[in-house]
């Protein structure tokens, strides 16, 4: 008789003693919807949890445009024959006289290869001397030269070409293909003509920026943007700095989904469903669906916007709840955008918990009643 008590007393201290660590609680991925749903501002909490309907996922759709300004956009095309200090020319001299001025005894055509173009727009001819040729065509420059040594030699014919355009060049850095310095050229007088000139960018075109900074201006587009909008496909000019990069921005994924992660955008654009799938969905033995939590920390324009309120100042931290079961609740989390930052965490629904408590309650008295048969030889 002594025994069964004292072995029913031992049980009941185990229950008893699980029961309250049960309700300190047990371990779980985060905070429950009820919690969260506690520390909200209406509460005396410090963050405004705010139900997604179509006006919200409107309001917060908010997207940073990327695009070229004006200036950018109305910068003409740069004449390709246009010699810009830096240049490198070719020219040839034919002289009408079998001993001419610079031709040798029996050779009427001189070649002057690699011609410098200084730094002050200038060059150096024999016999026509120094020769201002930045900012001339080769034809304007040909007729100069001509005009300065028609005088010395009888009808000299003089040939002018461009060996190289490095006076009128751009940079090209980060993930391209080809990174360089690259003269700014007949065929690549815009942006995209350049990058496919360097060999094209070297990620996913869905996730690539093209930045172009000149002088203090800077400008940047998505490149599938740059592709579909004629408009932003710039002309470039000496001394732009093209910088290919991937999209950078990411959303935390918490709780009852298919992955704990820091999840970079795919997409230009993301919205809740995508970045829930992203990451393997819901688990279907974990989450509870009308617990799908978006946390934030808004500009406190569209904070005011959202909340229908002109008195909050600075960023506010809101809470976006999403109830999946609800007739349009896809619909909603189809159309609720995420942005860059954002913490995406579903709650684990009730009975979970209770199923932990159960599974520990029963392990433990198992383990109790084996330890006793254990003790007593039975």
């Amino acid at each position: 008789m002594t025994t069964k008590t004292s072995r029913r007393a031992v049980l009941a201290g185990l229950s008893a003693a699980l029961m309250g660590a049960a309700s300190c609680g047990m371990p779980r991925s985060g905070p429950s919807k009820r919690e969260i749903f506690a520390g909200s501002v209406l509460k005396e909490g410090d963050a405004f949890v705010v139900s997604v309907n179509d006006f919200v996922t409107r309001t917060t759709g908010v997207q940073p445009a990327l695009g070229f300004s004006s200036a950018f956009r109305n910068a003409g095309v740069v004449g390709s024959d246009i010699i810009r200090p830096g240049d490198t020319l070719g020219l040839t001299i034919w002289e009408n006289v079998d001993d001419g001025l610079l031709a040798s005894q029996g050779v009427n055509a001189t070649a002057l290869t690699e011609v410098q173009v200084d730094g002050a727009g200038f060059i150096f001819v024999p016999y026509a001397g120094r020769v201002k040729a930045a900012g001339n065509t080769p034809d304007g420059l040909r007729k100069v030269i001509t005009s300065k040594l028609d005088p010395q030699t009888p009808d000299p014919q003089v040939m002018v070409t461009r060996v190289a355009g490095d006076g009128a060049t751009v940079s090209i850095m980060g993930s391209i293909n080809g990174q360089g310095v690259y003269a700014i050229e007949r065929p690549t007088r815009t942006l995209s003509a350049m990058i496919a000139r360097a060999g094209g960018v070297a990620i996913k075109p869905e996730v690539a920026k093209v930045t172009v900074t000149r002088g203090k201006a800077t400008g940047t587009i998505w490149l599938k943007d740059l592709y579909k909008n004629p408009q932003m496909d710039i002309a470039l000019r000496p001394g732009d700095v093209i910088l290919v990069e991937e999209d950078t921005r990411a959303y935390v994924s918490l709780g009852a989904t298919g992955a704990q992660a820091r999840v970079p955008f795919d997409t230009q654009t993301l919205s809740a469903l995508e970045a829930i799938a992203t990451v393997g969905g819901l688990q279907t033995n974990l989450a509870d669906p009308t617990g799908v939590f978006i946390f934030r920390n808004e500009p406190v324009e569209i904070a005011s916007a959202v909340l229908g309120r002109n008195d909050l100042i600075g960023d506010q931290r809101l809470i976006y709840v999403l109830d999946l079961t609800e007739p349009n609740g896809m619909f909603l989390a189809r159309d609720f955008i995420i942005r860059d930052g954002d913490t995406v965490y579903v709650t684990e629904a009730p009975y979970v918990q209770w199923t932990k408590v159960l599974s520990a309650i029963t392990g433990a008295a198992n383990s109790a009643s084996n330890f006793n048969s254990l003790a007593t030889g039975n």
